[in-house]
């Protein structure tokens, strides 16, 4: 049975960069109190008329580029947003027309947060068993044109980011590298706990007048319920995929967390007992961008020297659902 190696990866981000200052133009909040709760210093904001697409077939090219593969040799296309351009159809398909590509399967996951890991369980499992052969991973968001700017908004708004991250996979025979498992999970019980009300089909209409008085429009998080869940399910993924290899947390090379909130990051650190060095974050500069933040942050570690080949590598994410879970990869 093959496994799934990581061949590219790639990402883009908006040129626009908001400071933790410029929001203060917005809501009353401080650079001091932005950086105490989240560690965030800025975060890239999307212009008029820029589309996930077009930032999702930017980070695709450089994935591509760096794999040494044309668009044509990809097989399929998994790509995970929480906020596609279009409420249907899905985002991947006007990627796949971008691409030039001819008549593959793009399919769309709503994992929110945990949408790369979830993205990629689904796609490690389809080379494994040789279904596809290439796969071309996205995770893509546009966050910044449903925030409620304002002080009443300020606990979401302050938090994200837009931005694309890009990972090119292919089935290798090579037994020293490649995925060694993923592990994904949910608890919908707390669904509401972070979540986006409005649209909503099962309601007539799906969005209406009421669903802007009340700001059912935005996005909503009981913020200390999440970090408490956050903490606690992010060691226990890695554990899992850990203790399914026989490997434990020393031996991790670097561990990619999901860039949520730096204070979550630094805690699942220190609950998996991990130096500075065996941990990569880059929320500081571009906030949580939901389902991108792994592939960015996996492509920055590439380009900074943070991972060589033969390297034990760890995603793990948490989100909305709740859904959370874990990948190793040796690269």
């Amino acid at each position: 049975m093959p496994r799934t190696a990581i061949l590219g990866t790639g990402y883009h981000v908006p040129d626009r960069v908001v400071t933790n200052d410029d929001l203060t133009g917005f809501m009353e909040t401080s650079d001091e109190w932005i950086r105490e709760r989240t560690g965030i210093e800025e975060r890239r904001w999307v212009k008029e008329g820029d589309t996930g697409a077009a930032m999702a077939l930017a980070a695709s090219r450089m994935a591509l580029e760096e794999a040494g593969i044309e668009a044509g040799e990809v097989d399929a296309i998994v790509l995970a947003t929480l906020s596609p351009d279009h409420f249907f159809p899905g985002t991947g398909v006007f990627l796949q027309r971008e691409l030039g590509v001819g008549t593959i399967p793009a399919l769309d996951i709503r994992a929110q947060c945990s949408g790369f890991v979830y993205g990629l369980s689904v796609a490690d499992a389809w080379i494994r068993v040789g279904q596809y052969r290439t796969i071309l991973l996205v995770g893509v968001e546009i966050q910044s044109t449903g925030l409620n700017l304002t002080t009443e908004g300020r606990d979401m708004a302050v938090l994200f980011g837009d931005g694309a991250g890009a990972a090119v996979l292919q089935a290798t025979e090579d037994e020293g590298r490649g995925v060694l498992s993923t592990h994904i999970y949910s608890e919908g019980e707390h669904a509401e706990i972070l979540w986006g009300d409005a649209p909503a089909s099962w309601r007539h209409p799906r969005i209406s007048p009421e669903d802007f008085e009340e700001l059912r429009i935005y996005p909503s998080m009981t913020g200390r319920e999440v970090f408490k869940h956050a903490v606690t399910r992010m060691p226990q993924a890695v554990q899992a995929a850990l203790e399914a290899n026989d490997l434990t947390a020393e031996e991790i090379d670097l561990l990619i967390p999901h860039q949520a909130n730096l204070r979550i990051s630094q805690m699942v650190q220190k609950r998996l007992r991990l130096r500075d060095d065996q941990v990569f974050n880059n929320i500081q500069r571009y906030g949580n961008t939901t389902a991108a933040t792994i592939p960015i942050a996996l492509a920055e570690a590439v380009r900074e020297g943070r991972v060589e080949r033969g390297d034990l590598l760890c995603f793990t994410a948490f989100g909305s659902g709740f859904t959370w879970g874990s990948a190793l990869v040796r690269w």
